[in-house]
This record gives C-alpha cells, structure tokens and sequence, in this order.
C-alpha cells in the first residue's frame, strides 16, 4: 500500500499538478489576506486574526481538490493501468486508502506555508501574541477534516468513470452540497428541529464549531464517519469492476 502511496506523490510532483495547486492556493490567500485592499485583508481588518484565511480556503479548496483527485482512478482507467492494480497483493480498501492519503498529503503540504500567515499574525497582535489561539488551532484542525472530505468526495467521483473533467465537475457539485448545500436547504424546510437536522448533515455547521476553538466528539465522528463512508462506497465502486 505504501509503494502506491509513494507512486501517487510521485506522480504530483513529476508533473505540474502538485505544484500548481499549492501554488494556486498559496498565491490566492497571500492576495486576499495580505495584498488585495477589503474586508478579508488582515492588514485592513484591525484586529490580529486568520478568520480570512478559514473563510476563503474552504471555497478554494471546494476547486482544488477536485482538480488533485480528478485523475486518481479516472487515469488509472482509462488508460488501462487500473487492471495491473488489481494484480498486486492489494485490496481494493487498500488501493482507495492509498490514493486517498497521496491527495489528503497534498492538501496537507499546501496548508502548511499558511503558518507563516500564523507567525505573522502573532507578531501583529498588541501586544504581540494576542490572539485567539485555540479558535485559530482549532480551525486549523476543521479545515484539515473538512479538506479530507472533500478528497474523500473527489476519490469517489474518480472511481466512478474515466473521465476526468466529468470526475471533476461531480466531485465541485458534491463538494458544494456538502458545504453549504444543506444550510441552504434548511431554509426551505419549515421547523426550527428540521432546519437544525439538516444543518448537521453538512460541513460547515461542524466546521464551525471547531472553528471556535472547542474539539467536540461529535464533530469528530461527524467527519470521520462521512470519510469513511464514502471510502466504503469507492472501495465498493471498484469492487463491482471485477464482476
């Protein structure tokens, strides 16, 4: 499973794919946050906070992302290589947990520059430090979770055609209806239980809460369930191949 893994990270960076979308991601934020007068700029903001970061990332990574895990199994088949997977001592929970891990590792690599916004922001804080430390840990952590739903989310449209633009545009689609999707829905449902009921079923609503510097169990298992879910339907999708 591990040589898989190496092969998919490999494979980001011997092509232009890894860098272009750490680059995009770190580009677009140092902009808005730092460069680009308005609200989301920290400098114009007054206060020493990454409440713009948390904010914008969720939207641009609703794009990236898909644009990482698009090819994972697409490739694979159309070109044909996916039948060589299936001759190696692997099963196919291990080959989808694999080609998760390569893209949640990207995602991972591109949030890891952002500390520098962190160091910066301290250093603005009067008196230095003064900042919200747990909110902005615990957004760190939401952010992480929430990106490894939404890989989670484009490995399974991957899985399901060998297309990669069509992979692409479902995983956004999903992407978005588990973002905002279902706050939006709420709207249309009459009874403050119901509308309460549906919010839960996205991610913003516990994307939130960690956001406010409190790690709940139940945000927890809310993320870890829906990835696992949704590994559970890819490794199902790739196993209905064989029949």
């Amino acid at each position: 499973m591990w040589s898989l893994y190496h092969k998919e990270i490999t494979s980001f960076f011997s092509s232009l794919t890894g860098y272009l979308v750490v680059g995009v991601f770190l580009v677009l934020t140092g902009l808005f946050l730092w460069v680009i007068p308005g609200e989301m700029n920290i400098l114009f903001g007054g206060y020493a906070t990454l409440d713009s970061l948390f904010y914008l990332a969720p939207w641009l990574y609703l794009f990236l992302v898909p644009a990482v895990t698009m090819r994972l199994f697409a490739e694979e088949k159309r070109s044909g290589t996916i039948e060589l997977l299936y001759t190696r001592p692997l099963t196919e929970f291990h080959i989808v947990l694999a080609k998760y891990l390569a893209g949640f590792t990207l995602v991972v690599i591109s949030l890891l520059p952002t500390l520098i916004y962190f160091y910066s922001v301290v250093q603005l804080g009067n008196p230095v430090g003064n900042i919200d430390y747990g909110g902005t840990w615990g957004s760190f952590v939401g952010l992480l979770f929430l990106a490894g739903i939404y890989v989670a989310i484009g490995v399974f449209c991957s899985s399901l055609t060998d297309n990669q633009i069509v992979s692409f545009v479902i995983a956004v689609l999903l992407c978005f209806v588990f973002y905002y999707g279902f706050e939006a829905l709420s709207q249309l449902v009459p009874g403050s239980n119901s509308q309460s009921l549906i919010v839960n079923l996205g991610i913003d609503e516990h994307y939130q809460s960690m956001s406010r510097g409190v790690i709940d169990s139940r945000d927890l298992l809310y993320f870890i369930s829906v990835i696992t879910l949704l590994l559970f339907l890819t490794r199902t999708v790739m196993g209905s191949r064989k029949w």
